[in-house]
């Protein structure tokens, strides 16, 4: 099944407009080339390292066997259960891989103490720990070895039998597991993490887990050769231009999966556009839409729309003033990949580097050296801390009037951000005050979980235009969990990672909101009651 796109109203002007100029400069086969010069000088030192990913096909397949060997040694020893220690492209890629083919795979991309203990306590006599990162100084992905490799020993399972590590060669992690005894899978260094689905990144925790392999890469390969072309029906150029050269500028993306098999293919989308062009104060910010999202009805003028459907071809062009794309899943990492590299050209902008993302990092250093006492609340109301910057929280006095403010500093041309620094496994339904906000908001909502969204969107937020705001949402740790080895736990963790991208924001002059729920379990109908 070959990859569909129909585009109509402001898209197809943006195609008409922008395509034949991308043709003329052979924009598509110099991307197939690895042409670095063609985000210009500033970006072509980074380009050069970061093309790999448009022949990762042919890199990937000698991988395929020793993945499924080991899948096999691992079942005869009765591990039948994977858990993926990543983030950002890193877990969202084998999290739509694995969720579109239908198997298990626990994803593990969070710092909350009840979600990694809960990924701990289910049957860990079953389980392989898969560790990805590009370099393993990953704070994250450290700590969950760090407490993997611990309850292991504690209970009588060699470690060396159970971690599989995916990295970058040469790299400290390298080094350091194959001295451990880890089975080490190394991925293409020429590779970023957002464009990393069809890499090792993205097929080994998801082999493991029971896919298909051999069929997710002839799914991208069969698109590969029009993906080079130089010409006007390449989905690659078709794409890029109705998301990034639109006139006036619709610079939020909201996507949609309307009838198509592909399962949360918007987050990883999201995390692929967001760190790919928001910087320099400008940006492409991907909105993930439910099919009754209140931002359809809305009309509003700065939100492009793109639905991954079954078939493309349904609707007649001439009546949509949207995108509609079909296609495999791995046909379309591979086409978006393309897109928003092409996004990049037409905005001048690097599609591969991440120059804010390190802001937060170092935030959340700081503050875990330091150890400062947490800051005062500003005021509790129905057992939730209340924290923001002076803007917000100057004229709130309880929670529906601190949303009320939050809400005020919208700017008419902004977006609103949630931010959930919360168990995701034990609290899915705080997905809901997305749409509920958005009702609210008259305006695009965007929700993250943290500390995920950090590696991602989180780049967007500091880099792309100013005029987000930001509502944060935290939790009291009942049990902390110990990190081995590090003088932190979990708790302190996650806690600090909130408010070292608060303070980061803040920095920014981003109006920043915090709520922070001492008992998740009760506070969360109050929150709800509020924004309502």
């Amino acid at each position: 099944m070959s990859v569909g796109i129909v585009v109509g109203g402001a898209a197809a002007e943006a195609v008409e407009r922008a395509v034949p100029g991308l043709v003329e400069a052979r924009i598509a086969s110099r991307i197939a080339a690895k042409d670095a010069t063609l985000w210009g000088p500033a970006a072509e030192a980074e380009a050069a390292i970061r093309l790999g990913w448009t022949e990762a096909v042919a890199v990937s397949r000698p991988l395929v066997p020793e993945i499924l060997a080991l899948r096999e040694e691992l079942a005869a020893r009765g591990v039948t259960r994977i858990v993926l220690a990543g983030m950002g492209g890193s877990s969202l890629a084998p999290e739509v891989i694995t969720r579109t083919a239908g198997v298990e795979l626990t994803v593990l991309d969070s710092t909350e103490p009840g979600q990694v203990r809960a990924a701990l306590d289910d049957r860990l006599d079953r389980t392989a720990l898969v560790v990805s990162s590009k370099s393993g100084s990953t704070v994250e992905t450290d700590s969950q070895r760090r407490v993997f490799e611990q309850a292991f020993r504690d209970a009588g399972i060699d470690p060396a039998e159970r971690i599989v590590i995916v990295t970058d060669p040469g790299s400290p992690l390298d080094a350091s597991a194959r001295e451990a005894g880890y089975r080490v899978f190394n991925a293409d260094p020429n590779v970023g993490g957002r464009y990393s689905a069809l890499t090792a990144f993205g097929l080994v925790p998801s082999g493991l887990a029971g896919v298909d392999l051999g069929a997710l890469l002839d799914e991208a390969d069969a698109v590969a050769g029009v993906l080079a072309s130089d010409d006007p029906a390449n989905p690659g150029l078709v794409l890029g231009a109705a998301i990034a050269a639109t006139e006036p500028r619709r610079d939020k993306l909201g996507i949609v999966a309307d009838g198509t098999a592909i399962a949360g293919f918007g987050d990883w989308a999201e995390q692929l556009i967001a760190e790919s062009t928001g910087k320099q104060g400008t940006g492409v910010l991907p909105v993930v839409l439910e099919p009754d999202a209140p931002e359809l009805a809305a009309g509003l003028p700065d939100l492009q729309l793109v639905r991954l459907v079954a078939d493309a071809g349904e609707v007649p062009v001439a009546e949509v003033d949207e995108i509609r794309i079909s296609g495999p899943l791995g046909a379309q990492f591979f086409v978006w990949e393309v897109a928003t590299a092409v996004a990049g050209v037409l905005l001048g902008i690097d599609p591969f580097d991440q120059p804010d993302v390190e802001a937060a990092k170092a935030a959340a250093r700081e503050l875990l050296d330091a150890q400062p006492a947490p800051s005062p609340a500003a005021f509790v109301a129905d057992g939730v801390e209340v924290r923001g910057t002076p803007e917000v929280i100057g004229a709130a006095s309880d929670l529906a009037s601190a949303i009320d403010v939050l809400l005020e500093e919208l700017p008419g041309d902004g977006y609103l951000a949630v931010q959930a620094y919360v168990d995701r496994v034990a609290f899915p339904e705080l997905v809901g005050l997305r749409a509920k906000l958005a009702a609210r908001a008259g305006r695009p909502v965007t929700f993250g979980w943290g500390p995920r969204f950090l590696h991602s969107t989180g780049q967007y937020h500091k880099g792309g235009p100013a005029n987000g705001v930001f509502l944060q949402i935290t939790q009291h740790a009942a049990v902390d969990l110990e990190i081995p080895g590090r003088p932190f736990g979990f708790g302190r963790l996650i806690a600090a990672q909130a408010s070292g991208d608060a303070g980061v924001l803040a920095a920014h002059g981003r109006p920043v909101l915090t709520l922070t729920l001492t008992d998740p379990s009760a506070d969360l109908a109050a929150l709800f009651d509020a924004i309502d």
